[in-house]
Parts: C-alpha cells; sequence; structure tokens
C-alpha cells in the first residue's frame, strides 16, 4: 500500500482514488463490502452490520445495513470518477463468533450479513470476484485503489491476498 489506509468504522463507508487504500478492523458477524473499479482505479469499502433496514426501529443509520449501505457506495464511487459497469466486488466477514447450540436469529447474523450482500449486490449487476466469509473467526481487512488486492489479516490464519 503506498499511503497510509483511511479507516473505515463500523456501520460505516468511505472511497478513494489510487494510490489510496481503506481498511476496517472488527470484521466479526460484520461483512466488509470492497468495490472496485480497474480501469479509473476508484476502491470503495463499507463495513456493514446488519441485513436489513426494515428491521430498524431507530433512527435511519444506512450506513449500517447492507440493503442501503451497498448502494450509497456506488453513488459515492460514481461521484469520484467510478463506472458502475466496470464494478466488481469482493467481500469478508460474516464469521459465526460465539458457539450456541441454537440457531437463532442472533446466533447466525453473520450468514444473514453475508446473504444480504449477495443479494444487495445482485440487484446492483455487481459480481462478486473473491469471498472470505463465514468461519469463526474476526478479520481485519485492506483494500487498495491501486491495484484492487483486498488483504485479509486474522489472528487464527495470519494473511491472505485476494
Amino acid at each position: 500500500m503506498n499511503t497510509a489506509p483511511i479507516k473505515v468504522g463500523i456501520s460505516d463507508l468511505n472511497v478513494v482514488r489510487s494510490p489510496g487504500a481503506l481498511m476496517t478492523y472488527a470484521l466479526g458477524s460484520c461483512v466488509g463490502i470492497c468495490l472496485y473499479d480497474r480501469i479509473n482505479k476508484v476502491a470503495g469499502l463499507s463495513h456493514i452490520m446488519l441485513p436489513s433496514s426494515t428491521a430498524s426501529h431507530g433512527p435511519a443509520q444506512p450506513y449500517r445495513f447492507a440493503d442501503t449501505a451497498a448502494g450509497i457506495l456506488v453513488q459515492k464511487m460514481i461521484a469520484i470518477g467510478a463506472n458502475k459497469r466496470l464494478l466488481t466486488a469482493k467481500i469478508a466477514g460474516g464469521a459465526r463468533m460465539f458457539a450456541t447450540g441454537s440457531n437463532s436469529a442472533l446466533s447466525n447474523i453473520g450468514q444473514r450479513n453475508v446473504m444480504a450482500v449477495h443479494e444487495a449486490l445482485a440487484k446492483l449487476g455487481i459480481p462478486i470476484i473473491a469471498e472470505d466469509t463465514g468461519k469463526d473467526y474476526g478479520r481485519t481487512l485492506y483494500f487498495s485503489a491501486e491495484d484492487g488486492i483486498m488483504v485479509i489479516k486474522s489472528a487464527k490464519c495470519g494473511e491472505s491476498k485476494w
């Protein structure tokens, strides 16, 4: 990475042009959505926490949900020069962080987040070209606008590049 990455917090998103980079911590059951336009070298990263805004009873926080954050991320990328038709996605996270005997909505939130991200990106016509999801460990994610490489770091599995 050529420059210090911009940090994206939980329920947040951001976009950069090359040579910029983005990063997020604490991807447990949350999912990191990395979008990339390789021709215009524009990258976007969203750290979603929940699958659907329809279940929210509080004030609207569209960056928190897969169904709303993905579309906003695309619009912000277009605003700085991305072409929607060129976007591809890489996703990570969606872990089952706590072993429970139940299959309750809370215990499988990671799996539900991954499914919601798949649905949101399909509706936007954006193909997922790499995915590191599920399992039982948290991840830190780095995403480069220079080359579109997503680097995943975890205490359990070390580092991998996608």
